[in-house]
């Protein structure tokens, strides 16, 4: 059972971050099975790794895109991106100190956040984006 199902509700109606939104909904659904099937602890390091570096890939390719545009929200939706690094950097240490215990806390926080976040922040620059042919 998936943890989040894309659907197209969650676009942004940027091509390049729609996809790498559908790849994180992918690696938060692996990680999500793995902990299901109580192998989390077995596959957890690669899944959590890969995670985390594409999660940060991404924040870094939006804020880019946001730049390059001169998107007038870019300070706002950057310190939105910060508060997320910093907590989920926060899990990642519970992890590395063995504490096993925070997969479903981390995978719940992460997807009610990259929701919220897809639904509220990142449609904010839909409009800004399509008008500068970035679609």
């Amino acid at each position: 059972m998936a943890l989040l199902m894309w659907s197209e509700k969650y676009s942004v109606g940027v091509k390049e971050m729609d996809s790498q939104h559908v790849t994180l909904v992918n690696i938060l659904n692996e990680l999500h099975t793995a902990m299901l099937k109580g192998q989390a602890q077995n596959v957890a390091d690669p899944l959590l790794k890969n995670m985390l570096e594409y999660m940060q890939q991404h924040l870094s390719t939006e804020e880019a895109l946001m730049e390059g545009a001169g998107f007038p929200g870019l300070a706002e939706h950057c310190a939105e991106h910060q508060a997320l690094r910093a907590k989920v950097e926060e899990y990642n240490a519970r992890f590395k100190q063995g504490d096993i215990t925070m997969f479903p806390e981390l995978l719940y926080f992460v997807r009610d956040w990259f929701v919220n976040h897809m639904q509220q922040m990142d449609k904010k620059y839909t409009a800004w984006m399509n008008e500068r042919g970035i679609c």
